[in-house]
């Protein structure tokens, strides 16, 4: 059965690259890649690429690059995420609550029709903004407003 592999694999930080692979297809069958997040408001943003898979049924988002017809094309590595766009027209996305994690979905469907085919695969990953151990300290003196991050 096919799956998703991401590196690091639960848990990255926002800016921290993400490694995405699929394993467990079959030679050369064409996928459509899915990612969602819903910001802090509840908007849904969205990117799909499609993509084919190498002879040994292992697609590797490093190597392999998109075709025509998603969000993106050519070799992108990242590119399910920083195509992300909104449902909602002229939203963007924006993070107030640095000490929650965005939820990525990521998922993997069949071919590469306008309607996705049958879901293969699927997983989750928190795009986290502060690493663990953090400190936020709000400060306020006078008209200064603040904050103050501190490492373990």
């Amino acid at each position: 059965a096919p799956s998703i592999r991401l590196a690091p694999a639960a848990r990255s930080l926002f800016d921290e690259p993400l490694a995405i692979g699929v394993q467990g297809l079959g030679p050369r069958q064409q996928v459509t890649l899915r990612t969602s997040l819903r910001d802090e408001t509840g908007e849904l943003f969205q990117a799909s690429a499609r993509y084919q898979a190498g002879d040994d049924g292992e697609l590797d988002l490093a190597r392999c690059p998109a075709l025509p017809g998603g969000s993106f094309s050519g070799l992108e590595p990242m590119g399910l995420l920083w195509a992300l766009q909104p449902q909602k027209p002229f939203w963007r996305l924006v993070k107030r609550d640095v000490q929650s994690p965005f939820l990525l979905q990521l998922e993997v469907f069949e071919g590469h029709g306008e309607r996705p085919g049958r879901l293969l695969a699927q997983t989750r990953h928190e795009r986290a903004f502060l690493r663990d151990g953090v400190r936020r300290v709000p400060v306020r003196d006078g008209r200064i407003r603040a904050t103050l991050f501190l490492p373990p």
